[in-house]
């Protein structure tokens, strides 16, 4: 059996910083820190899905929150993508042919706005050139010299009707539906009376001569028509011809200014028709006045909105690739959005109206989400995974296939997207798509995990003192001095929770020198150093520990039932960890046991009535396991055992208090005392071997504060297994009382070693004939154990005699 455990020395209870190790005096007299410290496995796998462009290498960034993971990704991609080509230039333009699915352009970056402005001042120029050439002499010379030819064809074809129809004796008359052709007498119309009067063959004459003058009419009127279409056509030619003198100029600047680029060659081709078909739209229109009581109505002006360039995407200014850090991943943020605006109170749209996304932004270069904001919106995860997988983004109106009554919107041309998703989470959000989502395993196959510790060496201990000096030059918070950097060491390794490794949770270290900075200029130094670190941790613990405080408070007034002094069998101090979120702390709690005849085993109270969970369940299971190899090899482990947490009145699980119930337990079988004033806190395995549990700061701490609210007596002190001894960074108060020899901290490897420092007693080793030692507490428990046995099974002859007796007599 190993030795009886020593308490640790000061020395072993916390990792102390040596402030000789700086060669500096202050923080400013050092490099700033531009660099990521303890994260080598996360940016390899950065490097590695940033540099691989095939499809599908998408990235996930897991790690604990602080890590650093967002500042980490912004840093790398801003480095990368400064040195990548500026990505194109993207555009809306209308669609001639269909106009509610605008045409795409793409465009060298800078092209677009160019071609944007080109087409404004095109417009301007068409505005005010056109309608000057409506009113020169010689347009007004040439349309009247074809309405002139018109009028008179027609009116020659008129003529030549009316002639025929006196020869017959009728004459054209205007009527409400138009000309018709009535027979006539002295030059004037025929009167139904006259008509009437006329002899038959008279009558038939008319009748016939009428039906031949008015298919005569029919042909005049055809054939008036068609001169006027002609008259038309030749009016639309002239305009049209005009027009060209304005347009092609203007038209055939830009055609040779863009004619590297088919696209907007087409566009512009397109853009020439139109303005010849729709010449009429840039002439001068009269203003007509039209006025209803009450109600003002607006001039209507000609649109030609249809001839702007909607530029979607501008990276005129741009240098590298683009980097965009999504902070509102909401559906139209990412994939942009048709906006309306409202019109005699009607909701309308065009091409113009067109917003860009986020993903529109980021073409051609970095997009950064974070994953659980990605998942909280709506249609956002579905639409990015298919943007990855199309390799193309659509804007389009999402709700639209919900809506009861359908409405006319835009379908804009899709744009083809060429860029690097990187999502930022939780592990917990990565494992859970990885495991549900399919298609996630194909689209985000890097993963850069960041670390929440990393090794303490002298290489990392100067890059936190450069860290700390990054943060003051970056804050313009206080230098910090050797002690003051040393100190914020020592509280990365206390956040660890190991002496040989410093956390890699930078957020909680900055918090701590802007702390440290500000406590250092409410005591007037220039200089940050230990003492106001100290403080700031002090001060952060008095702000959150208002619980730790009240639950304190309860203890010592006695409502808390905890004992620091004395022995008493089969009663024991264990302690737990509370965690509030934002402070955790050690609050003790009494356990105890007690043993009778019976064979019912030992009964967990807490898990009888269900408030203990599984793990707690199975290291009760274990220690049974534990007693029964030790205590049952020749005589059955026949005994009744409750095991209670006192006062506890919230769930409990872990298995950190086994040890804790096995000396309660063993206590109670052998009679022996436990000293109250050493709490314990440990794990076992079947073997009796103390294993490592978490929280081992917190547990001491909380029990010390306890004994020193109740009053140190020089006994006091917790017992922890021997692998905790590395975690241990106690606050200066523990270390101070244990120099002092008014507290210890006992490390053990087996669970017999605290057994004998609670009891003073040995516990003694199984002999070769199975026996124990005696006096020793096995000694002691085994014996008891078999006198409940014994006692159990005369008692149970006993009740057999006397049922057998009863049946006799039957």
């Amino acid at each position: 059996m190993p030795k009886k455990p020593q308490s640790l020395t000061p020395e072993e209870l916390r990792w102390t910083c040596d402030p000789k190790q700086f060669p500096f005096r202050t923080t400013e007299e050092i490099q700033p820190l531009e660099e990521t410290i303890g994260q080598e496995r996360a940016l390899r796998a950065m490097d590695f899905g940033l540099g691989l462009e095939s499809h599908g290498f998408n990235i996930y960034v897991l790690g604990e929150s602080g890590t650093g993971k967002t500042s980490t990704i912004k840093a790398m991609l801003e480095k990368k993508a400064g040195n990548e080509n500026v990505p194109d230039d993207w555009c809306y333009v209308y669609n001639f042919a269909d106009p509610d699915r605008p045409n795409a352009l793409r465009l060298p970056p800078g092209i677009g706005g160019g071609l944007k402005i080109d087409m404004e001042e095109l417009v301007e120029s068409l505005k005010r050139d056109i309608p000057k050439v409506f009113e020169s002499k010689d347009y007004e010379k040439h349309r009247d010299e074809i309405l002139d030819g018109q009028q008179e064809r027609t009116k020659a074809l008129f003529y030549r009707l009316e002639q025929k129809a006196a020869e017959k004796g009728f004459i054209l008359k205007k009527t409400v539906s138009g000309l018709a052709v009535v027979p006539a007498k002295n030059g004037k119309a025929l009167s139904q009376d006259d008509f009437e009067k006329l002899s038959k063959s008279e009558k038939a004459r008319i009748e016939e001569d009428s039906k031949f003058l008015q298919d005569r009419l029919s042909d005049s009127i055809r054939e008036a028509r068609v001169i006027e279409k002609e008259t038309k056509e030749r009016i639309n030619a002239l305009d049209r011809e005009v027009v060209q003198y304005v347009v092609n100029p203007l038209l055939n600047e830009l055609l040779d200014k863009y004619k590297q680029y088919p696209e907007v060659i087409e566009y512009l081709e397109q853009v020439k028709e139109d303005v010849l078909v729709r010449s009429e739209d840039f002439r001068p229109k009269e203003e007509l006045a039209i006025s209803l009581p009450g109600l003002k109505l607006p001039k209507i002006e000609p649109s030609f909105e249809r001839y702007s360039v909607n530029l979607l995407v501008n990276n005129k200014d741009a240098k590298g690739a683009p980097v965009v850090i999504e902070t509102n991943p909401t559906y139209y943020d990412l994939f942009g959005r048709v906006e309306h605006r409202v019109q005699y109170g009607v909701a309308v749209t065009d091409f113009t109206m067109i917003k860009a996304g986020a993903i529109h932004k980021a073409n051609g270069g970095y997009l950064v989400i974070n994953a659980l904001d990605l998942l909280r919106n709506i249609f956002a995860y579905d639409a990015l995974k298919r943007m990855i997988k199309n390799k193309e983004v659509k804007v389009e109106d999402v709700w639209e296939q919900y809506r009861l009554v359908s409405t006319t919107t835009l379908k804009p041309e899709p744009i083809p997207v060429d860029i690097k998703v990187v999502l930022i989470g939780s592990p917990y959000i990565y494992y859970l798509l990885y495991t549900l989502d399919d298609e996630y395993r194909k689209l985000f196959k890097v993963k850069a995990d960041f670390d929440n510790r990393m090794p303490r060496n002298a290489e990392n201990i100067a890059k936190y003192a450069s860290f700390i000096a990054a943060r003051c030059k970056e804050e313009n918070l206080k230098p910090f001095d050797k002690t003051g950097a040393g100190r914020v060491v020592e509280y990365g390794a206390r956040l660890a929770n190991d002496q040989e490794k410093l956390t890699a949770q930078f957020s909680a270290i900055t918090d701590l020198i802007r702390e440290a900075s500000y406590w250092a200029g409410v005591d007037g130094n220039k200089f940050v150093a230990a003492g106001h670190v100290d403080r700031a941790v002090s001060e952060r613990i008095f702000r959150n520990s208002r619980i730790e405080d009240r639950l304190r408070e309860l203890i010592t007034e006695g409502t808390f039932l905890i004992d620091t002094d004395g022995a008493v069998a089969g009663q024991i101090n264990g302690i737990a960890v509370l965690d509030l979120g934002d402070y955790a702390f050690g609050k003790p709690s009494r356990i105890t046991a007690k043993t009778f005849l019976g064979d019912a085993g030992i009964v967990n109270i807490e898990r009888e009535v269900k408030m203990s969970g599984r793990i707690h369940n199975k290291a009760l299971m274990i220690l049974t396991s534990y007693l029964g190899e030790k205590f049952a090899q020749d005589t059955p482990l026949t005994l009744s055992a409750s095991i209670c947490f006192e006062q506890l009145y919230e769930e409990i699980e872990g298995d950190s208090a086994t040890c804790t119930e096995f000396y309660a337990l063993m206590s109670s079988l052998s009679g022996l005392p436990l000293e109250q004033g050493i709490a314990v806190t440990g794990s076992m395995n079947q073997l009796g071997e103390v294993q490592p549990i978490g929280g081992v700061n917190e547990k001491i701490e909380g029990f010390f504060d306890v004994c020193v609210a109740k009053g140190l007596t020089g006994k006091q002190g917790v017992i922890i297994p021997k692998k905790n001894v590395k975690h241990l960074m106690l606050k200066k108060e523990v270390i101070d009382a244990v120099k002092a020899g008014k507290f210890a901290v006992y490390p053990i490897e087996r669970v017999e070693q605290g057994l004998e420092i609670l009891t003073g007693a040995t516990a003694g080793e199984r002999q070769a004939d199975g026996s124990y030692t005696d006096g020793t507490i096995n000694f002691l428990v085994a014996k008891r154990l078999k006198e409940l046995a014994k006692t159990l099974k005369e008692f149970g002859k006993g009740k057999g005699a006397e049922k057998k007796k009863e049946e006799n007599k039957g």
